[in-house]
């Protein structure tokens, strides 16, 4: 089967309980200060938002039998911009707000094999399994993403790009809203997109 069709059929399964159409509404607003959390990284250590201030800090929520996050963990593209953005300090958070028994639920042992197979270059793969930071950022889907900048504000909130499909052939040509926002940002002109909607599986609370 070709891959586009296989990517077809797969995802056809999948927006009817994960995607379907999405508001833009959510708890949090852009220009408005980010709200303040902390959560285990994959080792255990607490992760405060608060302590990254002076840095840019990028949000992706992630579930990894999701197809849209495979999407893009499959075909390289999240560990490239993670590479990218964190050699030059920027501080890039993966999320997993999964809740036990959900799927793509993920304990400090399987976000660490997470990690290792996918070769992910995160600065840290924060676990939220009672869902409390997803829900007080509003994260809707897997990815779903956003930015902080360095004085703790929110820049960004929603898409990685524009390309609203579960098929890795998408990425090629796509415009990519989190690394225009970083870009912008980082020499000083607005963003200009900064609020985007949001494509991919449901987050499984």
């Amino acid at each position: 089967m070709h891959a586009r069709r296989w990517w077809g059929v797969a995802v056809s399964g999948w927006l009817a309980v994960g995607w379907g159409t999405l508001p833009l509404a959510a708890a949090t607003t852009v220009g408005e200060t980010a709200p303040e959390f902390s959560l285990p990284n994959a080792e255990g250590r607490a992760q405060v938002l608060s302590a990254q201030r002076g840095k840019y800090v990028v949000l992706e929520w992630v579930n990894p039998e999701c197809p849209f996050v495979r999407k893009h963990y499959g075909s390289g593209n999240m560990q490239a911009l993670q590479r990218r953005f964190t050699a030059d300090g920027v501080v890039w958070w993966s999320i997993n707000s999964s809740a036990p028994g959900k799927q793509g639920h993920l304990t400090p042992k399987t976000a660490g094999a997470f990690l290792a197979h996918q070769q992910a270059a995160p600065t840290a793969l924060l676990l939220d399994p009672d869902g409390r930071v997803g829900q007080l950022y509003g994260a809707k889907t897997t990815p779903h993403m956003f930015i902080i900048n360095p004085e703790g504000r929110l820049i960004y909130a929603g898409a990685i790009d524009d390309r609203a499909s579960a098929d890795p052939a998408d990425i090629e040509g796509a415009t990519n809203y989190v690394a225009q926002a970083l870009e912008e940002a980082r020499a000083g002109r607005p963003v200009s997109a900064s609020r985007t909607k949001p494509y991919g599986c449901s987050v499984k609370y």
